[in-house]
């Protein structure tokens, strides 16, 4: 049985991370300093595997702290998740973005380096390929530090270059760089989901809470890009599904590969205009909207080429969007508040 860190482990794809690793019959403890999640999201995932989580609440920040908790597991792996991810924000405050991504890594790199745990698997994203020059991005995709349109984007970039230099200094580490591209969604249960610190800063979340009642309407950033009908194009990505990207992940790293990277997306870009009819659909609700001024930072369009985590981790993302939509529906309209 493996042993696996996982670092904000209670936040919304951390919880349904942990949640897929219990089932897959590994062990996890999980480090969070709760900025933006709550440990309640963990209790849930006990009462749905029936297993106990280890629980530390640290913030990567405090280096001291973190080593003391690599004392007291015998680690095999880590799976990083711990981070601040709110693109507007990270325009707002960079400075909080780049001390909290960066340097917390570097600290959780060097109790890794200290205690001798050799695999990590990294929560990257796919705006470090900036603004796409073709789609969909593939891995080989450039990703200039230059073109990446914001300090979240580029925080998660210096963090890639920053583990292929340990790698290359220490070819023994085994890391997966997993660039995600937007999770939605929520377990089947309607126990776990998203439930984001004040005012939601992703399209579903903010979606599902005008649909509860909770929020009056929806803004719009922007019906002018170069897309079929104006509105910001994504590729949308069940957070089961990325889920089961992680765990096998952690796999593919007790084959010794180096650095791998995988793009976790469906391979299908949805716009704002389509996500807001699925939903409609999905809950029966309607969504009023506001057209808004684009937001700083945000590009037209952004769709994977997943062919090779098909290829080399066995991994298919199974959910479309009608499935994202109603397990996303189901865990609001049943949390209307969220865990608390």
């Amino acid at each position: 049985m493996r042993r696996v860190l996982v670092t904000g482990g209670a936040g919304y794809i951390g919880s349904h991370t942990c949640l897929e690793l219990l089932n897959a019959g590994f062990e996890i403890t999980v480090v969070d300093n709760l900025s933006n999640s709550t440990q309640e999201s963990l209790q849930r995932v006990s009462t749905l595997t029936g297993k106990e989580i280890a629980f530390f609440e640290v913030d990567l920040l405090d280096a001291r702290g973190l080593d003391a908790v690599f004392s007291k597991g015998n680690f095999e792996t880590v799976i990083h998740f711990a981070a601040l991810k709110a693109v507007g924000e990270s325009v707002a405050q960079p400075l909080q973005y780049y001390q909290n991504n960066v340097t917390g890594t570097v600290n959780l790199c060097q109790a890794m380096q200290k205690h001798g745990v050799t695999d990590l698997v990294f929560s990257s994203s796919a705006t470090v390929y900036g603004i796409p020059k073709s789609l969909p991005l593939t891995e080989q995709s450039e990703t200039l530090i230059h073109e990446v349109t914001n300090p979240y984007g580029r925080s998660k970039l210096m963090v890639e270059f920053v583990l292929k230099d340990w790698q290359t200094a220490f070819p023994s580490m085994n890391i997966a760089l997993l660039r995600y591209f937007n999770p939605v969604g929520a377990h089947v249960s309607g126990l776990i989901g998203e439930d984001p610190s004040g005012l939601p800063n992703n399209l579903l979340p903010y979606v599902s809470q005008v649909a509860v009642g909770k929020l009056e309407k929806l803004g719009v950033f922007g019906d002018d890009y170069e897309t079929s009908d104006g509105t910001g194009v994504r590729d949308y990505i069940h957070v089961v599904d990325l889920a089961v990207g992680h765990v096998l992940a952690v796999k593919k790293l007790s084959e010794n590969p180096g650095v791998v990277i995988y793009n976790l997306g469906t391979g299908i870009g949805y716009s704002v205009f389509q996500i807001i009819a699925a939903f409609e659909e999905a809950s029966g609700r309607n969504i009023p909207f506001e057209i808004m001024p684009r937001r700083a930072g945000d590009i037209a369009a952004c769709f994977a080429d997943p062919s090779l985590a098909k290829r080399e981790l066995g991994w298919t993302a199974n959910r479309g969007i009608q499935e994202m939509c109603v397990d996303g529906w189901r865990w609001q309209s049943n949390n209307p508040n969220g865990y608390s």
